[in-house]
């Protein structure tokens, strides 16, 4: 009995019998079960690989491999794909595994096999794709994830979705819709050549009505991204990312500002930084600075040298500390000029 010839047809949407059938067919077809080991490898080793735009907003490149993959061998393959790349990721990492994460690649995958695969690709499935999974998967699903995660793996603390999260997924969404627009657009014809997929008119060859779109989209991304950063540095304490190391020298710092400005020298005093805030692309920090007094007795002590190593919290609650009040000080990050001194004593 001869072999029957694989299907090669396209389908304007993933909601027929036929679409499913030649899903479950690739399951069984050699050639995509070797791309589809290919993709996987690829995605695992892109889970290391991300290009970064600011402090805390990178692109992470695997979600190329995953688009990529999705659209050859369907929503089928993409979702087995997407279990097999979750376990060897936790495996090479060396992460604790917890199985509730896999739904997100699971789903992740999924959509963008949905939009993608046997489709004719325009840039507005690209993105329709690209948006789904920021918003649904990344927001929507991934929030009672993460609270049962914080439930059953960080001692019962509980996990709240903040505004800035939230932002961060829906900002990047215009500027990844650009990239993976770009990345299908020139991975498509080679697709096709390979006989991988099967859309001769590789509609992601762009019109000028879409190149117009896509740089829209891409001033749109540029004005969130900016809009993000703006909101990170008004809303983020420099501290934050301080080492112990350089919490001490900041201390240090800041206390010899402030005997300098209020005229007189005390060993027995320490300063913390409460906070340390900076304007985006700006040079100039605010510094929040508790200034307290040491118990004499407390200060013979060995532990007494700890003392500058304290950020707020700690340091307002130990009891070797008097607060004697609070100063904030401007300087020139660049410079470390001072620009403006103020000081409140405690009442």
């Amino acid at each position: 009995m001869s072999k029957q010839p694989k299907s090669t047809a396209l389908y304007p949407h993933p909601f027929s019998k036929a679409y499913w059938r030649d899903a479950v067919a690739e399951m069984k077809d050699t050639k995509m079960l070797v791309f589809a080991a290919l993709m996987i490898a690829l995605r695992v080793a892109l889970k290391l690989v991300a290009i970064p735009l600011a402090p805390n907003l990178k692109i992470n490149t695997a979600f190329l491999a995953n688009a990529l993959g999705a659209m050859v061998f369907g929503p089928v393959m993409a979702a087995a794909s997407a279990v097999v790349s979750d376990v060897l990721g936790v495996i090479i990492t060396g992460e604790t595994y917890f199985p509730p994460f896999v739904l997100t690649e699971i789903a992740g995958s999924v959509i963008f096999a949905l939009f993608l695969y046997r489709a004719k690709l325009t840039p507005t499935r690209v993105m329709l794709s690209r948006f789904c999974i920021c918003f649904f998967v990344n927001i929507v699903l991934q929030t009672p994830i993460m609270m049962l995660y914080y439930q059953l793996m960080m001692g019962g603390k509980s996990y709240v979705l903040t505004i800035p999260q939230i932002l961060k997924n829906l900002f990047m969404f215009p500027i990844e819709s650009v990239v993976l627009t770009l990345f299908l657009s020139v991975i498509q014809p080679i697709t096709y050549r390979m006989k991988l997929t099967y859309s001769a008119d590789h509609a992601l060859t762009f019109a000028k009505k879409q190149i117009i779109m896509l740089v829209v989209l891409f001033v749109f991304g540029t004005g969130c991204v900016v809009g993000y950063l703006t909101y990170h540095y008004q809303h983020t304490s420099l501290t934050r990312g301080y080492t112990a190391e350089e919490t001490v020298e900041m201390n240090h710092k800041m206390d010899g500002i402030i005997e300098q400005k209020n005229g007189k020298e005390d060993d027995l005093t320490v300063s913390v930084i409460e906070g340390a805030y900076k304007e985006f692309l700006g040079r100039e920090v605010t510094y929040t600075v508790a200034y307290y007094a040491v118990d004499p007795e407390f200060a013979k002590t060995a532990e007494a040298e700890e003392l500058w190593g304290l950020k707020k919290t700690k340091a307002s609650k130990h009891e070797a500390l008097t607060r004697l009040g609070t100063a904030e000080i401007l300087v020139n990050e660049k410079t470390d000029e001072i620009l403006d001194y103020s000081y409140v004593p405690a009442e």
